[in-house]
């Protein structure tokens, strides 16, 4: 893989991570890529470096364009492993003046790497560090997704390094958003949303806000996974602000595991009642449906039917696993119903209600319960169900 130019003087000079399939329970079937920017000028400037394994990668690509030891300054955004595996080595090959990071960025250098006498420099929101012609701007992003994460910003260039913001997980040689398919890319992009910020979409909201109050001005967005924004970075910004809000869209999800079938047929009755009410339904069946997929979908539907039949006084494993996934994202301002089958003590149901309750989801049904095989008055109310759910997104949008 080649060196890119981004900016004149400022290269891409991370890795491609062709082969990597799950990312801690995320589902990467596209590969991902792990971004790191060297910056030219009166300081040599290094934003990040890659995940251990790919350093020689990083070293290479540096090695195309300058000495790495005439590099004077690492920036560390992010501390996460991914970003920062490979940064010891990086430390002993450079020996920099300084490693720039956030408060929370040193003491968790110090956790993981165990190094006092590395030249660290903290820095906060606010402040600045001048390398020549250019200067690097720095504003803390808490908790997006770590303690420690921020961002640097270029004025000169209006350029913003947004370490895991703005990202997605697209292993491609391609490096610009105008170079690759469009639905993809927002496809990836709201999968990376969805299974890793919904949680923090209070912190997204307000830093959003506190960036259009500073006036900075943003011609390019340079995340630390997948392909540059730079021919509409305003199109990811407006993702980010409207997935934040979990408005949600005309959809209903019906999300359902089953055991001989009988939730299955259950699942589709309520899918057939969603439709017949103008909304856009998709069913996903937790067996062939990876978590992080299924999560990506319900990022931006405004109502959940889960179903799952009873095992052993509780729900199937698959489902249970799934909500504790869930729950832990914290998706809001959802619709919700369930449903499921059962042979003599029928729990699951009552469990589905509960997680729904925690999560704070309105609860349009009180749930449907079919001993053994569903009959056709039974899918009939399943159907029923369905309409019920479905006319309470349908409405919620035309208030």
């Amino acid at each position: 893989m080649q060196v890119y130019e981004i900016k004149k003087g400022i290269y891409w000079v991370g890795a491609v991570d062709w082969l990597v399939r799950d990312f801690h329970g995320y589902s990467t079937y596209e590969g991902t890529t792990y971004n790191a920017f060297l910056m030219l000028g009166e300081k040599n400037v290094l934003f990040d470096t890659v995940k251990a394994n790919l350093g020689s990668d990083l070293v290479h690509r540096i090695r195309t364009i300058i000495d790495p030891e005439k590099i004077d300054y690492i920036v560390v955004n992010h501390v996460e492993m991914d970003h920062s595996g490979y940064l010891p080595e990086m430390v002993e090959l450079c020996k920099p003046e300084k490693i720039i990071c956030s408060k929370m960025g040193h003491k968790n250098l110090l956790d993981h790497f165990h190094r006092p006498d590395w030249p660290y420099h903290v820095v906060g929101t606010g402040d600045a560090v001048s390398v020549g012609s250019r200067t690097i701007q720095f504003i803390e992003t808490r908790m997006l997704h770590w303690p420690d994460s921020m961002f640097s910003y270029i004025p000169e260039e209006k350029l913003l390094i947004s370490s895991d913001a703005f990202g997605q997980h697209l292993g491609t040689s391609e490096r610009f958003d105008d170079e690759v398919d469009q639905s993809e890319l927002m496809y990836q992009a709201r999968k990376y949303y969805a299974n890793i910020l919904t949680l923090y979409s209070p912190q997204v909201r307000k830093l959003l806000k506190s960036v259009a109050e500073m006036g900075i001005e943003i011609d390019m967005i340079a995340p630390d996974h997948g392909v540059i924004w730079r021919k509409d970075p305003g199109k990811i910004l407006q993702a980010y602000e409207n997935w934040s809000h979990h408005r949600g869209s005309n959809k209903g999800l019906v999300i359902y595991d089953t055991m001989w079938h009988s939730t299955e047929k259950m699942a589709k009755a309520v899918a057939d009642g969603l439709e017949s009410q103008g909304v856009s339904v998709k069913l996903m069946n937790l067996r062939v449906e990876h978590r992080s997929d299924v999560m990506t979908e319900v990022l931006d539907a405004k109502g959940l039917a889960l179903g799952c039949p009873t095992l052993n006084n509780g729900m199937l494993p698959r489902m249970a696993g799934f909500l504790q996934y869930m729950k832990g994202l914290r998706p809001t301002n959802k619709f919700g119903a369930a449903f499921g089958s059962y042979g003599w003590s029928g729990e699951a149901v009552k469990l589905l209600n509960k997680v729904m309750e925690e999560m704070k989801f309105e609860l349009v049904h009180e749930g449907l319960r079919v001993k053994y095989v569903p009959d056709h008055d039974t899918l009939k109310e399943c159907v029923e169900m369905g309409k019920i759910l479905g006319k309470a997104i349908r409405d919620s949008f035309e208030e």
